[in-house]
């Protein structure tokens, strides 16, 4: 199989407030708005791009129907300091400080008015022994 494509899609029961939360908050913008399904690229980089969509909407099977849970979308940046000053300054729930990890990422942690956990990151070099888990080129500069 050869994808063309993969973005996250939220299942919420609040559409139209959480594709505003992203457009708000981390420059997204609507390619298509429909009561039901919104689907956001970020302002930055046309091959970002996320969808919001009801869960309880007919299109979902009847199983999979609900709310998300258990989601974490990451979200790599260059300048991660820049991004915590304003999610704090807009008042966005701060859920891990902003911090170093010894394994490569300088990162924080906050969520989305559905719960979803957001992990801004800006990669760092890890310490020697993460740097060993590195397959050579994935390792940040």
């Amino acid at each position: 199989m050869k994808s063309t494509s993969y973005y996250p899609v939220i299942m919420t029961d609040d559409v139209a407030g959480t594709a505003a939360f992203y457009c708000a908050h981390f420059r997204f913008r609507p390619l298509f708005e429909s009561d039901w399904y919104v689907h956001l690229q970020s302002s930055e980089d046309e091959h970002v791009t996320l969808a919001v969509l009801d869960g309880t909407h007919e299109t979902v099977p009847e199983q999979g129907r609900g709310k998300v849970s258990g989601l974490l979308l990451n979200f790599e940046v260059d300048d991660v300091d820049a991004v915590y000053e304003a999610c704090r300054g807009a008042g966005l729930p701060i859920l891990k400080e902003i911090r170093d990890e010894d394994f490569g990422q300088r990162h924080f942690i906050t969520a989305d008015p559905n719960g979803v956990l957001i992990d801004i990151i800006k990669p760092i070099p890890p310490n020697a022994e993460f740097a060993a888990m590195y397959e050579a080129s994935a390792l940040p500069q």
